[in-house]
């Protein structure tokens, strides 16, 4: 039977057929972050994916990952496409590089996981917070409850953390 929930009033549905995407969902509504740790090569990959990216291995299993980065890269969306959003622009799509497995495999690689950027309580960021937000801000995940086996991975600002003046694209 296939995975069910609704996300600002849009459907969501994950077939059957579709394990990882299911197993990856799953761990979310639990409130755990979990990401693929290769057998072979014993690193863990994003997007969940059916073989490893850097050695090819299709065996993995899933591995508790302390969700807490820094954003790598950002979108702001002043126009948002999808009705669901229109109420929340301008709003922010974040690229975030988690603390762990920073330099892995290489100097230069790293795990970068997107979601949009949210309150502490899972809400879409205001405003006010999208503004405060840009490359270098520490944000750390949380989770919306999309109802039935579903939540959906977001970030929040790391309020442990001191933030430092993030850099943020010009605007005209």
């Amino acid at each position: 039977m296939p995975m069910r929930g609704e996300y600002l009033g849009m459907e969501l549905l994950i077939d059957d057929t579709d394990a990882i995407q299911r197993d990856y969902f799953a761990w979310c509504k639990k409130g755990e972050y979990r990401l693929q740790r290769c057998s072979g090569c014993q690193l863990l990959r994003y997007p969940p994916t059916t073989a490893c990216p850097f050695c090819a291995a299709p065996a993995s299993t899933w591995a508790p990952v302390e969700a807490r980065g820094t954003v790598y890269s950002y979108g702001e969306v002043h126009h948002a496409i999808q009705p669901a959003f229109r109420k929340y622009v301008p709003y922010q799509i974040l690229l975030v590089e988690l603390d762990t497995q920073r330099g892995k495999p290489g100097e230069h690689d790293g795990l970068r996981v997107t979601g949009n950027l949210a309150k502490p309580d899972g809400s879409l960021a205001p405003p006010e917070l999208v503004r405060r937000v840009g490359i270098g801000s520490r944000v750390r995940m949380v989770f919306a409850d999309a109802g039935g086996e579903i939540a959906i991975p977001l970030w929040t600002l790391d309020e442990a953390v001191e933030q430092t003046t993030p850099w943020r694209y010009p605007h005209e």
